[in-house]
C-alpha cells in the first residue's frame, strides 16, 4: 500500500470551501434558572421534532454538599421515576496534588432503578464552588425504543476537588419521555441555569 502524500499549499491557498450538510444545527427552546430553588423542572418542548435534545448547565450551585440529578417522567411531569440501568465513572484532582484518582463508582449507578441519577460526586458550597456540563438526550418522543442518555459535568467538589464525571444510560421505557428534572441529592440549587437545545 503506497502512502498519499498531503500538498499543504492546497489548504493554504484555498479561496472558497464547499459547503457542509448533515452536521445538525442547535435550537434553543427554553432556559430554566434557578434561585433557591428546590427543582427545576422541564415540562414542555420535547417533542417529535428533535431526535436529540442537549441540556447545559451553566454555574450550578448547591445549597448543601451535594449531588447534581436528573429523572424523566412519561406522564407529563405528574412522577419521575422511570426505571433506568446507568454507568457512573469519574476523575479527580485535589489542589493539594497530594493524588488523582480515576473510577468507577458503583455507588452512583442504577440497576433498574426508579430513582433519580446522580451526574456528579457532589459540589462545594464554598461562593466559588459550581457545576458546569450538559446532557444529551436521544429520541425521547420514541414509542418504539428506550431512552439513551449520556452526560459529562466538572464540578469543584466539597473537599476541593477538581471532579470529572462521565454519567451514561437508558431509561428503559417505549414511552414517550415528555419531562425532565434537575435538582440537588439534598437541599436546594441556590443558582445556575439549565438551557435545552433540540438538535436538527
Amino acid at each position: 500500500m503506497s502512502i498519499v502524500k498531503l500538498n499543504n499549499r492546497a489548504v493554504k491557498d484555498a479561496t472558497t470551501v464547499g459547503s457542509f450538510s448533515g452536521l445538525g444545527n442547535l435550537v434553543f427552546i427554553s432556559r430554566s434558572t434557578a434561585s433557591s430553588s428546590s427543582s427545576l423542572s422541564i415540562t414542555s418542548g420535547l417533542t417529535s421534532t428533535y431526535k436529540e435534545y442537549i441540556f447545559v448547565f451553566n454555574n450550578i450551585h448547591p445549597s448543601a454538599a451535594a449531588a447534581f440529578t436528573f429523572n424523566v417522567s412519561i406522564d407529563s411531569g405528574s412522577n419521575y421515576n422511570v426505571a433506568k440501568t446507568t454507568t457512573f465513572f469519574m476523575t479527580q484532582h485535589p489542589e493539594n496534588d497530594s493524588e488523582t484518582s480515576l473510577s468507577y463508582d458503583t455507588d452512583k449507578d442504577l440497576a433498574q432503578g426508579t430513582g433519580f441519577q446522580s451526574l456528579d460526586l457532589g459540589s462545594g458550597t464554598d461562593n466559588d464552588n459550581n457545576l458546569s456540563g450538559y446532557l444529551h438526550l436521544f429520541d425521547p418522543s420514541s414509542t418504539t425504543f428506550v431512552k439513551h442518555f449520556l452526560s459529562n459535568t466538572s464540578c469543584t467538589h466539597s473537599q476541593t476537588y477538581a471532579n470529572h464525571t462521565h454519567t451514561a444510560g437508558y431509561a428503559n421505557t417505549t414511552s414517550a419521555v415528555d419531562a425532565v428534572q434537575f435538582k440537588m441529592s439534598t437541599g436546594n440549587i441556590d443558582s445556575g441555569t439549565v438551557d435545552m437545545y433540540g438538535v436538527l
